[in-house]
């Protein structure tokens, strides 16, 4: 194999656009519905499908989908939401813009994911007036959802999946999303995630009243409905007929609206979604073997339980103690060979905006941060990508091994 700089640069992440992809967009820009139109009702009806979920709300982004849901439960100035620190910021900003206060867990250093005692803990830290909980799904394996879940029912907490790593994934033999341990589900469709459609989320629940509330405040909080019209002087003729152009904003709402040529994009790319899964599967299970002779320096992240992960990310673990370098050392030399890497991600209370309104010690996040590396890891790899990475990363890591 190769070792040495590559070719080409081998991002961490990327899509895989095939030609059905672009002839179903296609599609949509010759027809005369841009937007507003047919395939958004058949993109959340697609995601209904595969879930099991009973509603889904399509969204510009994930992150909008992160705030539709913190809006939906009603989050008021000083209730508090417990997030795991291992995440995107955006999964701590949504319900920080609501006015929550935001309670960070620490999380499991073998898998990156939050658990029930880390929850507990967390509640316990809070004090009082915990509304909700977000766990969030790193690299594609699912937290111990059920027991997270029981512990929130037993306190009273809503809890909100952000899933954006994990669509496809199956948790004790179904698919996340579904709602089983959850009141809603967040997904995310940016271009590196399991499926892409440049930008987009999607928000499952199973109940009707949070689906029409995200739906609602999705579209500016216009409401159509003749009957829930409150302006009677206006809305109506003299005869009592709802005028054809009137509508209502009773509360202020957000445009967070998906295009049909998005969701024409992610229709056909969930059609894809096993073929994608299987790949990473085998991609995954590929750098497994090849790093086991080395896994005195370096592992893989262990699996969590009752997780069939679609693999979004493939995070290894060194062990630093044991090199003469450190992790942005071996970045940027793996850069140096056109090798991506990342770290997913920097724990969020460390971030200056979070610092400034308290520091806890989240001691096994911070061993996971230290340790955590992402390698490439997307359906456009190659078992000689692999390879070369393996080899490349290995040939730094033996280097510059400590005597």
């Amino acid at each position: 194999m190769a070792i040495g700089k590559l070719s080409s640069f081998m991002p961490y992440g990327a899509h895989l656009i095939d030609d059905d992809d672009c002839r179903a967009v296609v599609e949509v820009l010759k027809s005369d519905r841009l937007t507003c139109g047919p395939m958004v009702d058949t993109f959340e009806k697609s995601i209904c499908d595969l879930t099991g979920a009973r509603y889904s709300v399509s969204c510009a982004n994930g992150t909008a989908g992160l705030h539709l849901a913190s809006l939906a439960i009603g989050l008021e100035l000083g209730e508090k939401v417990i997030v795991p620190t291992i995440t995107f910021l955006a999964t701590a900003n949504a319900p920080r813009w609501c006015g929550a206060d935001i309670i960070f867990s620490d999380v499991d250093d073998a898998t990156g994911l939050m658990t029930p005692q880390y929850f507990e803990e967390a509640i316990v830290r809070a004090g009082s007036k915990v509304k909700a909980v977000f766990p969030v799904h790193i690299a594609g394996h699912v937290c111990d959802m059920e027991g997270i879940y029981t512990i929130a029912k037993r306190h009273g907490i809503l809890v909100v999946e952000d899933a954006c790593h994990a669509l496809g994934t199956l948790y004790q033999g179904q698919q996340v999303g579904g709602g089983q341990f959850s009141d809603m589900t967040m997904f995310s469709f940016h271009p590196v995630k399991n499926a892409a459609m440049g930008e987009g989320g999607v928000v499952t629940t199973n109940d009707y009243n949070l689906f029409q509330k995200m739906v609602h405040l999705r579209g500016h909080g216009m409401e159509r409905d003749c009957s829930l019209f409150t302006n009677k002087d206006i809305a109506f003729d003299e005869n009592g007929v709802a005028n054809p152009w009137y509508y209502e904003m009773q509360e202020i709402g957000l445009n967070y609206r998906l295009t049909d040529i998005q969701c024409a994009l992610g229709i056909s790319q969930l059609k894809k979604l096993e073929f994608f899964k299987a790949k990473r599967k085998e991609l995954r299970t590929l750098y497994c073997e090849k790093l086991s002779p080395f896994f005195e320096l370096i592992k893989p992240m262990t699996i969590a339980e009752n997780s069939d992960p679609c693999w979004h990310i493939f995070v290894v673990y060194i062990d630093f103690d044991k090199l003469s370098m450190s992790k942005a050392d071996i970045i940027r030399e793996l850069y140096s060979r056109n090798i991506g890497a990342q770290v997913h991600y920097t724990p969020v209370h460390m971030q200056p905006y979070y610092r400034r309104l308290g520091q806890p010690q989240l001691s096994s996040a911070m061993n996971y941060y230290r340790k955590a590396l992402t390698l490439p890891l997307h359906v456009n790899m190659t078992q000689d990508d692999v390879a070369n990475v393996v080899d490349n990363l290995i040939d730094i890591l033996q280097k510059n091994r400590k005597p």
